[in-house]
This record gives C-alpha cells, sequence and structure tokens, in this order.
C-alpha cells in the first residue's frame, strides 16, 4: 500500500483529505506543523507528500528544499499567483493545486505523480546478488522476500550496492547516508552495519557485508 505524508495545519482539511485519500486505498500520515511534518518525515518512508505552504515551525517553502528530488510533493496552497507557483515548481515541487480544491482532482494528480515515479523506480532498482532495491521507495527484497530497514540503514546498503567493488570509510559512509560532514571517529556506522548484518542474518546474506579492517567496508 502506497504511503502519503499529509503535512497541513488546518485540522478539517487534513482529516477531510486523509478520510479519502484511505478510501481509495492510501494510507496516511497527518502531520499538523511543518516541525512535525519534518520529523515524520525522518522517521519513516513515504511514497508521496502533500504539503501546504502556510504552516507553523518550519514553513513550506523549507519543507520543499528538504523534500525536492526525494520523493513527489504536491503543494496544496491558498496562494494563487503565478510567481508563486513558479518559484514552488523551481524549488523542487512537483505539482501545485489551488485552495479550494476538489478532491477528484487531487486523487487524479496524485495517481498521476505515483505513476511516474514507479515507471522511474523501475529504472532505479539495484540489484546484488540474491538483494534488489529500490532506491525511490525504500524497499529492499532478498530473495523476493521484503526486508525491513530504517532510512539510515538502507542508505547505506543503497551506496554499498552502487559501487561494490569500491571499499567505503566510515566518513564516506556517514556522509552519505546522513547528509553531513562526518567530523570526530564515533561508533555510528558501526552500530548501523551491526544492525544491518542482524536483520539480514536469517536470509543467510549477511557476510555479503565486509568488514576491510583499517578502511571501512566493502560488499564482498
Amino acid at each position: 500500500m502506497q504511503s502519503i505524508l499529509i503535512i497541513e495545519d488546518d485540522p478539517n482539511i487534513n482529516n477531510m483529505v486523509c478520510e479519502y485519500l484511505q478510501e481509495n486505498g492510501y494510507q496516511c500520515t497527518q502531520a499538523f506543523s511543518g516541525s512535525e511534518g519534518a520529523l515524520r518525515f525522518s522517521m519513516e518512508h513515504y511514497d508521496l507528500i502533500l504539503l501546504d505552504l502556510m504552516l507553523p515551525g518550519q514553513n513550506g517553502e523549507e519543507l520543499i528544499r528538504t523534500f525536492a528530488g526525494k520523493l513527489p510533493v504536491i503543494v496544496i496552497s491558498a496562494k494563487n499567483e503565478l510567481e508563486s507557483k513558479v518559484e514552488l515548481l523551481s524549488a523542487g515541487a512537483n505539482d501545485y493545486i489551488c485552495k479550494p480544491f476538489d478532491l477528484r482532482e487531487l486523487l487524479v494528480r496524485i495517481q498521476v505523480q505515483l505513476r511516474t515515479t514507479q515507471s522511474f523506480a523501475e529504472q532505479n532498482v539495484l540489484c546484488y546478488k540474491e538483494w534488489t532495491l529500490n532506491p525511490d521507495t525504500q524497499e529492499m527484497l532478498v530473495s523476493g522476500k521484503p526486508i525491513e530497514f530504517t532510512r539510515h540503514e538502507f542508505q547505506i546498503l543503497e551506496l554499498l550496492c552502487k559501487h561494490p567493488k569500491k571499499v567505503f570509510t566510515k566518513q564516506l559512509i556517514y556522509e552519505y547516508a546522513w547528509g553531513e560532514e562526518y567530523f570526530i571517529e564515533d561508533k555510528t556506522i558501526n552500530v548501523h552495519i551491526s544492525n544491518i548484518r542482524s536483520k539480514l542474518k536469517p536470509t543467510g546474506t549477511d557476510t555479503y557485508i565486509q568488514t576491510v579492517w583499517g578502511m571501512g567496508f566493502k560488499l564482498s
């Protein structure tokens, strides 16, 4: 089931959209402020985001820069000026719908974005032995069976699978998965690699991740 994050501070609109999309087969998570939306995004995987602009905490314009390129974002806003639409679409939004809106039109726009994303995702699947990773949906299959990983765990696996012969230092892994500069030596990467191996152990593929002592990690 595809998952949608609704970030809208008006509870009536948020609840109305959530109920309608659930009736049409989508799993919805609700956030009522920009800060809550950013937190939920950091904790879970979503296939699409519906985003209001005028939000308490972080505003919609700031959040678009966080979400851009990672998943489709449809802006829902009372701002109907052409300049606003152009700026937001240029900043990374995938679509823009003005309030008040028709729920049926919103549904069609969501379906278009998800259909486009799915088509693109099929071209970007990473395969390594029994592993199949889809970076766009953050899903991993081992011999056809799904394995659940956190966002950072998945991104570590994604990096390794993109370059299976390369040895990655902890610094490179951290900066790729967290998007932040790696300042000091800590146990973060070791803990995440250990967690990944634990989740893979029942599949017999935990040994695919090889420790290169004094250097980092690579795929065997």
